[in-house]
């Protein structure tokens, strides 16, 4: 008969870094670590390369009207789908459909940033802020770490195009019913991860949210 697993077992200190040189390093940074660590079955590792990219951590906050039953989404073209195998495969366009999110890139608390970029990316002033959750984005090559917001808001006179020239930002700014929301997320047509964790929360969570946000 197998034993249950020891959840949690191993720590920082079961990994011994042999390496760790920078290759690239701009705003963001890619390093290679050469590592061993410690074994479930017992002993130490080979000595492994792995590639690191090294970003600032972010956070993302998404925009909910539970007066009006709407939910405020932005457009903007993301790079990372430019050249996708997938993306060509499924004829996806580099434009996808959003929560608000940024980097955090100063000493300020990630609710201040969710606030800033609410006014930057969509010209929202958040009223209350709610978490839902903190996480690796992509632990198996990043180390950026996301913090996720549900963010009280009147959407009566939102829309337009925002977004800081200087960062050669292209922002569109979309209203959603909930139901038309719903389909999206079934349909699969939300494909950037952050806003489709937030909109399953948000399922989850919106008839509490309308009891508590009146």
């Amino acid at each position: 008969m197998m034993k249950d697993s020891q959840l949690g077992q191993f720590a920082a200190k079961d990994v011994e870094i042999l390496g760790d040189e920078i290759h690239y390093n701009g705003f963001y940074q890619l390093r290679s670590l050469t590592l061993r660590h410690r074994l479930f079955k017992g002993g130490w590792s080979e000595a492994i390369n792995r590639e690191l990219f090294s970003r600032h951590d972010a956070v993302g906050v998404l925009l909910v009207d539970t007066t009006l039953n709407k939910v405020l989404l932005i457009e903007q073209l993301r790079i990372g789908v430019i050249g996708s195998a997938v993306a060509e495969q499924q004829a996806t366009s580099p434009w996808l459909l959003e929560l608000v999110a940024g980097l955090i890139d100063s000493d300020e608390e990630p609710e201040a940033i969710a606030h800033r970029e609410a006014l930057e990316e969509a010209g929202i002033a958040i009223e209350q802020l709610e978490k839902i959750g903190s996480y690796y984005s992509s632990p198996g090559a990043s180390n950026e770490y996301f913090y996720l917001f549900a963010g009280k808001v009147d959407l009566s006179e939102a829309g337009g195009v925002f977004g800081l020239q200087r960062e050669g930002e292209d922002i569109l700014v979309h209203l959603f019913d909930l139901e038309a929301l719903w389909q999206l997320v079934a349909q699969g047509k939300i494909i950037n991860a952050h806003t489709l964790i937030a909109l399953q929360w948000l399922q989850l969570n919106y008839p509490r949210l309308q009891s508590q946000w009146r």
